[in-house]
């Protein structure tokens, strides 16, 4: 297989979202385990994290072997992180939301791109 930059930065995009969810279920089990008060909401909100984190490093891990099946669920990921910027701009921290819109934007525009498409068999 030949390198394809736009794909492969895209693919390293995706992983960072998948680390950065990891980062953000280590925080939440140290907040489950010291100030939760309903304990249920707490878990399962951590849970979602985690299975979130998972779910995005098998979509970078596939994209990055090429798989075409991988490109859809790889833009539904950034639909939901321009979402989430969207409203962090909306009613929370600014430069949160900003930070996540740039994000979403690059990884979908990258992986979109016609030379990601003819590198994935998509033309």
């Amino acid at each position: 297989m030949t390198s394809v930059p736009t794909l492969d930065w895209g693919v390293r995009l995706l992983y960072l979202q998948s680390a950065g969810l990891a980062a953000l279920t280590a925080y939440l089990i140290v907040l489950d385990l010291t100030k939760a008060e309903v304990i249920a909401i707490a878990a399962s909100l951590t849970v979602m994290a985690a299975l979130a984190a998972v779910a995005v490093f098998f979509i970078a891990r596939a994209l990055g072997r090429r798989a075409v099946r991988a490109r859809g669920p790889a833009v539904v990921v950034q639909l939901f992180l321009l979402a989430t910027g969207g409203f962090l701009v909306q009613y929370g921290t600014l430069w949160a939301g900003v930070t996540l819109l740039v994000l979403g934007a690059a990884t979908a525009a990258l992986i979109l791109v016609p030379p990601s498409s003819r590198a994935l068999g998509v033309d």
